[in-house]
């Protein structure tokens, strides 16, 4: 189908795609059809705050379709993630950060409700665009999107949460055909309406992740930290190119698997270390399950520490495209 509808990757169409032949830009319609059956298959049973999901997935994945096909800036790809992220908070879901964290008497209720909508509009096109971007080689972001959202569904579970377990482990099943044929067997690229639904998706599953039988004072670390690894890298990136004077939304090898490659590792390696760091970041998400509050908080802010400490080492270390510029010069 997507060679047909002509979306294709082809070599050479940017610096940064230096794949051998014209590839299928395919996972993403892959991805919205296993969802749209499944959602007919479901309807009966899905919540409204499931559907407003599927639906803002839905646009989602239709603007990154069109960016696969056409080619869009970076302004319309932003205007479906707001449209997106709008939906969403329409139908009240959304993040209640400071209501939950903050006294009741810290802020008003209509500026709480505005620091709310800000921050979940930040969370969603920020994870939707880290996992776009974070999309540098064959399987990283079905990968991620396996090992997200496979903790994903254990957290769902321990929450009492069936609905969101039950939609997690779809992504979950998903993720792993993409990865087989993503990662294993190269038929197809994830394309934007891949990586940018998976994002999206994930980031969505993490909002409605609402533990009532875990203090919330904690429980909010659980979603960032197993989504840390995307994170991780557009953080790097954004760093990285502000530090050299480069545009952030610029197609460069300088991403975490690049700076892995350039340390020596040959590429599959490199892309199972990308895959190593969600496995053991998500198994720390895991263990705060088990502490108290402020243990389960002074064990965030230590990964946080640490995060950053291996971030600006691995920052200071040559990129590719500073080899392929020494080269040129």
């Amino acid at each position: 189908m997507a060679e047909r509808l002509g979306i294709m990757d082809v070599p050479g169409s940017a610096p940064h795609k230096q794949h051998a032949r014209s590839t299928p830009l395919a996972g993403g319609i892959l991805l919205f059809l296993a969802f749209f059956f499944l959602a007919l298959f479901y309807y009966s049973s899905l919540s409204r705050d499931m559907l407003a999901v599927l639906i803002g997935a839905v646009v989602v994945f239709t603007f990154g379709l069109l960016d696969d096909l056409k080619g869009l800036s970076a302004g319309p790809k932003l205007l479906g993630q707001l449209i997106a992220s709008a939906l969403l908070i329409s139908f009240g879901v959304q993040v209640r950060f400071v209501t939950v964290l903050f006294e009741t008497n810290a802020f008003s209720s209509t500026f709480a409700q505005l620091l709310n909508i800000l921050i979940t509009i930040f969370w969603l096109v920020g994870i939707t665009n880290a996992m776009n971007m974070i999309d540098s080689m064959d399987g990283i972001v079905a990968g991620l999107g396996t090992i997200a959202s496979a903790f994903f569904v254990g957290a769902a579970i321990l929450s009492q949460q069936p609905m969101l377990a039950l939609w997690t482990a779809a992504l979950l099943g998903i993720s792993i055909a993409l990865y087989f044929w993503n990662g294993v067997a190269v038929r197809f690229f994830l394309g934007d309406s891949g990586a940018q639904t998976i994002g999206f998706l994930l980031a969505s599953f993490a909002i409605l992740y609402n533990p009532l039988n875990r203090n919330p004072e904690s429980s909010w670390v659980v979603p960032i930290m197993l989504l840390g690894v995307p994170i991780f890298d557009t953080t790097l990136v954004v760093v990285s190119r502000l530090r050299r004077g480069q545009s952030i939304g610029s197609g460069r090898r300088d991403h975490t698997y690049h700076r892995f490659i350039k340390l020596g590792m040959m590429p599959r390696y490199a892309v199972f270390s990308v895959h190593l760091m969600g496995l053991v970041i998500g198994g720390l998400a895991f263990l705060t399950f088990y502490l108290e509050p402020w243990l389960a908080l002074t064990f965030f802010l230590a990964s946080i520490i640490g995060g950053l400490s291996f971030l600006f080492w691995l920052e200071r270390k040559p990129t590719l495209d500073d080899d392929a510029g020494k080269k040129i010069s």
